[in-house]
C-alpha cells in the first residue's frame, strides 16, 4: 500500500467490497510472491463437499475408533464459528494457531517477509519472540526503544521503515512495561505505514484502553493477534488467534501445517467456549491494583509502573539479589533489568491473592 494511498475497506461482517479489485490489489501487493503462488497442501477431508459417509478410507487413518484415531478439522470450522460470535467477526477473518499467539507470529513472518532482503521495525523493550521469529526467518529487526515513559515513538518507527519494511510489530499492553497505548496513535501508525501493523493484545482483557479488532473494517493493514492463554486461563492448550481481513487470512491458511491443532484440543476450546470462561478477570484487575498500591510500601521498591495487564513491573534497589531472595523462598518473578529502559526491573505476574500476600510478605521483609 503506497504511502497516502486511499485507505482500503471490507466490513468484516457484511462481507461488502469482497471483490474489490483495489483491496485485493493492495494486500497482494504485500504477499511475498512464492506465498502468492504457493499451493497448500490438500487433505483429505479438504476434497469432501459433504454427504452421508459412514466409512472412511480417504485419509489412511487406522479405522479402530480410540477418541482420535481421525485426523481433526484442519480448518476449525465449529471453533472459529464460536469465536467469531466470541469477537463479533466473520469466521473468514479469523486464524486459529495450536502453539498460541507464536504459531501466528512466525506465520506472518513467512507470509510477508522475503528472507535476506525484508525487513521489520519493532518496538523495544518488548516481547522476544518477535526477535526470535525474525532471527529464524532470516529477517533483519529494527528495534526502535520506547520513549522515557514507555509510550509509543510513532515519527521514530516511522523514520526506521523503509521499502523493505513489511511489517510494525507492537504488543499493546506491552510486555514487560505493561501499558497500553492509545489506540489513535496505531491507527495514525497505519495510516502512514506502507506494510502490515501488527497489534499482539495479548493482555487486552485486562486493558480499559480496549480492542483494535473493530478497526479492521476500516484499516486492513492491521493484524490483531489475540491468544486464550492469559485471560481465559488457557495457557497449557497453546490456542492463539490473529485476525484479519479474508485477503490475509486465507494466506495462514495455506503456510500453516494442515492438522495445527489437534481434535482434543478444538473439542476442549469450543466446550470451554460455550460453557464459559470460568475467568477471573475482575479478580487480577482487583488484585493487581492491591499488588500495586502494597508493594509501594516496601522499602526495597522504588516504583511501580502502571499496567493495564496481568502484571506489574516494578524497579527494585537491587534486582538480582532480591530475584535470588525470591527463588530462595519459594517465588518465582521474571529479572527484566538487562531489558532496555528496564534497569533493576523485576515483572511480577498477578497470582491469586494468596501467593499475592506472600510475595507482599517477603518484599516487605527483605533486607
Amino acid at each position: 500500500m503506497p504511502k497516502g494511498s486511499t485507505r482500503m475497506h471490507w466490513l468484516l461482517m457484511s462481507g461488502s467490497d469482497h471483490n474489490d479489485n483495489q483491496t485485493k490489489m493492495n494486500i497482494s501487493q504485500l504477499i511475498r510472491k512464492n506465498i502468492r503462488a504457493l499451493k497448500p497442501y490438500s487433505t483429505a477431508r479438504d476434497e469432501f463437499k459433504g454427504g452421508d459417509i459412514s466409512v472412511w478410507l480417504d485419509a489412511n487413518e487406522s479405522p479402530y475408533p480410540n477418541g482420535v484415531n481421525r485426523y481433526p478439522d484442519p480448518h476449525q470450522k465449529r471453533v472459529k464459528r464460536l469465536i467469531a460470535s466470541l469477537f463479533g467477526v466473520a469466521p473468514e477473518a479469523i486464524f486459529l494457531g495450536g502453539a498460541g499467539s507464536d504459531e501466528a507470529i512466525d506465520i506472518t513472518f513467512r507470509i510477508f517477509c522475503e528472507p535476506g532482503n525484508d525487513n521489520v521495525v519493532a518496538i523495544t523493550p518488548s516481547y522476544g519472540v518477535y526477535k526470535v521469529a525474525a532471527d529464524i526467518n532470516d529477517v533483519e529487526i529494527r528495534e526502535v526503544e520506547l520513549n522515557s515513559d514507555f509510550s509509543l515513538p510513532v515519527a521514530r518507527m516511522l523514520e526506521a521503515s523503509d521499502s523493505h519494511t513489511k511489517l510494525i510489530w507492537i504488543c499493546s499492553p506491552n510486555n514487560p512495561t505493561g501499558n497500553a497505548f492509545p489506540k489513535e496513535e496505531v491507527l495514525k501508525l497505519s495510516e502512514s505505514f506502507h506494510g502490515i501493523v501488527v497489534v499482539d493484545e495479548a493482555y487486552a482483557d485486562f486493558s480499559g484502553e480496549g480492542s483494535l479488532l473493530p478497526e479492521i473494517q476500516s484499516h486492513p493493514n492491521i493484524i490483531v493477534l489475540r491468544t486464550f492463554s492469559k485471560a481465559w486461563g488457557l495457557a497449557g492448550m497453546r490456542c492463539g488467534m490473529a485476525f484479519a481481513v479474508p485477503e490475509i487470512t486465507e494466506y495462514y491458511n495455506r503456510v500453516k501445517y494442515p492438522y495445527n491443532m489437534s481434535s482434543l484440543i478444538q473439542e476442549e476450546l469450543a466446550r470451554r467456549i460455550v460453557e464459559g470462561t470460568g475467568n477471573h478477570i475482575e479478580e487480577i484487575i482487583r488484585e493487581r491494583e492491591h499488588m500495586a498500591s502494597k508493594l509501594s510500601e516496601a522499602a526495597c521498591v522504588e516504583k511501580v509502573y502502571p499496567s493495564d495487564a496481568n502484571f506489574l513491573l516494578v524497579k527494585v534497589s537491587d534486582a538480582d539479589a532480591i530475584y535470588d531472595y525470591l527463588i530462595a523462598n519459594g517465588v518465582i518473578v521474571r529479572n527484566r533489568s538487562r531489558m532496555p529502559l528496564c534497569d533493576g526491573t523485576l515483572r511480577i505476574t498477578i497470582g491469586t491473592p494468596e501467593e499475592n500476600a506472600k510475595t507482599l510478605t517477603l518484599l516487605n521483609n527483605y533486607r
